[in-house]
């Protein structure tokens, strides 16, 4: 996969920032100017942070679309619809950051299950569990922000599946790997 470069990255935060602020407050589009990498198909997550907690973070772990129209919808649906969060308002606009994560292609954990922790590295590698019918994901960098370990990854991102912390060390719970490409927002000003 090729890497976005520092400008291309900033493109795909200002397309993000304007995705929401056309959602959030029906403000007209902007026009952005992109290359050709935003017309290929890649997964994407778009993360909003409001006085450096949680906001809302959606996305697509696969490349089904292009990435200029995975960026919009993922940052319209990070506002919109994270169910763990109010819809963002209006007023909220001026103080949230946010954060797009460009993802390679998820790839199978390989190695025996007790051995796992032992394949991912920290800093490098997000996750996805999938098993008992359900799935869950942690970007790369939830697990620097927490300075988890990889067991420790490992437990959380089965618990954000709805199971159990060590789900992971068991045969019919798929790991998987994958890596991300992050571009920030500098953190928006307090709101006093």
């Amino acid at each position: 996969m090729q890497l976005l470069t520092d400008d291309e990255g900033a493109v795909a935060v200002r397309s993000a920032r304007a995705a929401i602020e056309y959602t959030v407050a029906k403000r007209p589009k902007t026009f952005i100017r992109t290359t050709s990498v935003f017309g290929e198909k890649r997964g994407v997550f778009v993360t909003i942070t409001k006085n450096g907690s949680l906001r809302g973070c959606i996305g697509f772990p696969y490349p089904v679309m292009p990435l200029g129209e995975a960026i919009d919808h993922a940052a319209g649906a990070a506002a919109l619809e994270d169910p763990r969060f109010p819809p963002v308002t209006k007023d909220e606009l001026p103080a949230i950051s946010l954060e797009v994560t460009i993802l390679t292609v998820p790839e199978p954990l390989k190695g025996e299950p007790a051995k796992r922790p032992e394949c991912v590295i920290v800093g490098k590698h997000g996750l996805i569990v999938r098993g008992m019918g359900t799935s869950g994901l942690l970007l790369p960098q939830v697990a620097t922000e927490y300075g988890w370990d990889a067991k420790t990854f490992l437990d959380h991102t089965c618990m954000k599946a709805g199971l159990s912390g060590a789900c992971w060390t068991s045969r019919n719970v798929e790991i998987l790997t994958f890596e991300g490409q992050i571009f920030s927002e500098h953190p928006a000003p307090a709101q006093g």
